[in-house]
């Protein structure tokens, strides 16, 4: 004899053709416990009703007094009593809703209702929800409302009597019910607390973002394993911001919009924050950087800073073909190449639009430019970054908006030549102890340093292409590692 007792409201109610499990009802479960055969009862709770100190609730509570495992629990029921209560887990749960609605050659076009009977699923496409549901909810029949908007959601999680069984449903309930019941009994599982708890910015409308949704999922990922919770925020969740203990960006810098703001507002709480303020002030002005390099001895192409009386000498100091570049460009945007005076002339009385200094540079052209990751002044990951088809840049940006990038190649840091990664390093500590991505170029007059960028890209199947998720969990323990050291000042510094 199985080892399980059903408890019903009426034995009527339970239709279905199983001589090895005990039927009881509540009153007799409540009232007659003396009446129970079953030594040691597992008890699946099919109550018609879990309401607070009803006659269903009361059985998964006296279970509990008993020492009888039960579902539901008394947790499971008053966390399914309130959407304020369950919303915990619904991060995940739309996690994974939407990745099986991604993957899928023919998804719902509209809302709908699954139903859960003991983590089986009446759409089986959508069985890994299901699954994991049961497991955060120990709850014998679930009924959870998608609604799709901008994307999907889900609306509510609620339990279910044997009495809403449709008849069509009969046959999916009894298989699931055989399934639960000839397996071992698992205890709901229960996450331990997050130590930590993380912002991290980004822009879901951004073209060109610093890493795509598929990789902040990662991140996400990786920081439920370290014991960091992670939050997705925007540029409207401002005022939110000191909730969190760190704060990651992953939103492209500048000093004159939302992200600088978001960067010391979180050093002033006193928050682990990349990209810090100080950070972002070097590396978003390409002419602080170029005397910085210069002022270090760091090797970099021929650079001058230009100001609009000194248009007329640079072809003196820089041959054809010159590189014109805006101070704060980011992602190949603002550099232009010119290949004689009128061009030269032309395009610095546009650049001299934005901005009352710009910087002319020496063009060296290479098959690709030498990406170098530092995060803490330690290498964590080396790509090579070819030049757009038929262009000399990595992003090749079409006037209408539109965008070619190039392709890559990615290494371990034990791969690359040794030179081009201390020279990396070396530039990328003349600015902090941030996350870092340096540009080089390496040509027979040896290895230059072309730009050090805050908010570098780190995207899945690029960057971490080597290291995979181990990439995500280095940046996620330097964020641990701060946090640790808070009592000793150091968090908030980048």
């Amino acid at each position: 004899m199985s080892s399980h007792l059903i408890i019903v409201d009426k034995a009527s109610t339970f239709k279905f053709d199983r001589s090895d499990l005990e039927i009881i009802t509540t009153k007799d479960y409540i009232a007659r416990p003396e009446t129970i055969r079953t030594r040691a009862p597992k008890i699946v709770n099919l109550s018609r009703a879990y309401s607070y100190l009803g006659a269903g609730y009361y059985c998964s509570l006296l279970a509990e007094a008993r020492s009888h495992k039960v579902i539901p629990s008394v947790k499971t029921i008053l966390d399914l009593s309130q959407k304020s209560i369950y919303r915990f887990a619904l991060p995940e749960l739309e996690e994974l809703l939407r990745r099986r609605a991604k993957r899928m050659a023919q998804p719902p076009e509209a809302s709908f209702t699954l139903y859960s009977f003991f983590g089986s699923a009446d759409d089986r496409r959508f069985q890994d929800l299901t699954r994991r549901a049961f497991d955060v909810f120990r709850c014998p029949m679930l009924k959870i409302q998608i609604r799709l908007k901008d994307d999907w959601h889900i609306h509510s999680l609620q339990p279910l009597a044997l009495d809403d069984l449709r008849p069509d449903q009969e046959d999916h309930f009894r298989a699931a019910l055989d399934a639960y019941t000839k397996a071992t009994w698992r205890e709901p599982t229960e996450k331990a607390p997050p130590r930590y708890t993380m912002a991290l910015l980004h822009d879901p409308k951004d073209e060109l973002p610093p890493s795509s949704a598929k990789t902040l999922q990662k991140f996400i990922k990786a920081g439920e394993g370290l014991g960091i919770a992670i939050d997705l925020i925007e540029k409207k969740d401002y005022l939110r911001l000191a909730e969190y203990d760190a704060l990651f960006i992953r939103d492209t810098t500048a000093l004159d919009d939302h992200t600088y703001r978001f960067a010391k507002k979180a050093e002033k709480e006193g928050m682990a924050v990349i990209d810090d303020p100080n950070s972002i002030l070097k590396c978003t002005n390409k002419v602080y950087l170029a005397e910085l390099l210069r002022a270090n001895k760091v090797p970099a192409p021929k650079t001058i800073i230009v100001d609009k009386a000194k248009v007329a000498t640079i072809e003196r100091d820089i041959p054809y073909p010159i590189v014109l570049k805006i101070p704060d460009g980011s992602f190949s945007r603002g550099v232009y190449k010119v290949q004689n005076r009128g061009e030269l002339e032309a395009t610095a009385a546009t650049l001299f639009e934005q901005s009352d200094v710009i910087l002319a540079q020496e063009f060296m052209y290479t098959e690709f430019d030498w990406r170098v990751g530092v995060l803490n002044r330690q290498p964590i990951f080396v790509c090579q970054y070819l030049m757009a088809k038929k262009h000399w840049q990595i992003v090749k940006h079409g006037s209408d908006g539109r965008f070619e990038q190039g392709s890559f190649k990615t290494m371990l840091v034990d791969e690359a030549p040794r030179a081009v990664v201390e020279i990396a390093v070396k530039a990328a500590g003349l600015i902090g102890n941030g996350l870092y991505g340096v540009d080089l170029k390496q040509n027979d007059r040896g290895i230059f340093v072309i730009e050090i960028n805050d908010n570098p890209n780190i995207d899945t199947g690029v960057e971490d292409l080597r290291l995979k998720d181990e990439l995500y969990k280095i940046i996620i323990r330097e964020f641990i590692r701060r946090l640790d050291g808070r009592s000793n000042g150091e968090a908030g510094r980048g």
